[in-house]
């Protein structure tokens, strides 16, 4: 960590997510025996990082594009991006609000409000920092990593179709894997 960088970090610091080294992913069971992955390769949000020592000081609001979701096949995406999945001619974003910010044994707990569709619950996310320098323009970034898993179903997410050998096409289980940088903003 750069002295620049430690004399900030008295006080909150403001960052905006890099969204050309953030990574937003997500994982679902298909047929019940192999797996669908896919991304979303829009977003904006920022971080403000407490000071050191007072993580609870800390938040996070991030703003993805829906329709930005991509999975390798360009039907699946048009279905994904149709009513019955996101949706996205009437709710084009997915927002993330935290609420909370708590030390934990592997990192930090993140808790907050996810909004897909019309639908907000709370969402609990295992964040940790990767890393942290300056880059060759002289920005200070920082690397983290977070992980959560939700049911699909909880933000009305329920199409699905029923297979023939018993069991569901689209699994309702749905990980969440976050990879990404952050710059910190001037003032």
């Amino acid at each position: 960590m750069s002295t620049t960088t430690m004399a900030l970090r008295e006080a909150a610091t403001t960052w905006q997510i890099d969204p050309a080294h953030t990574q937003v992913e997500f994982e679902v069971n298909h047929m019940m025996f192999a797996k669908v992955r896919g991304r979303f390769a829009g977003l904006d949000g920022t971080i403000v990082r407490g000071p050191e020592g007072q993580q609870e000081a800390s938040s996070v609001d991030v703003v993805i594009d829906a329709t930005s979701i991509e999975t390798g096949q360009p039907q699946r995406d048009e279905h994904l991006r149709s009513g019955d999945f996101f949706d996205t001619a009437r709710f084009p974003t997915l927002r993330f609000r935290s609420l909370e910010v708590e030390p934990a044994d592997d990192g930090l707990r993140l808790r907050g409000e996810l909004t897909i569709r019309d639908v907000t619950r709370v969402v609990e996310l295992q964040v940790s920092e990767t890393g942290e320098g300056s880059d060759p323009w002289g920005n200070e970034r920082f690397g983290f990593r977070a992980t959560t898993a939700l049911d699909r179903r909880d933000f009305g997410l329920t199409w699905n179709q029923a297979l023939e050998a018993g069991g569901i096409l689209v699994g309702n289980e749905v990980r969440i894997s976050i990879e990404g940088q952050a710059v910190l903003q001037a003032g």
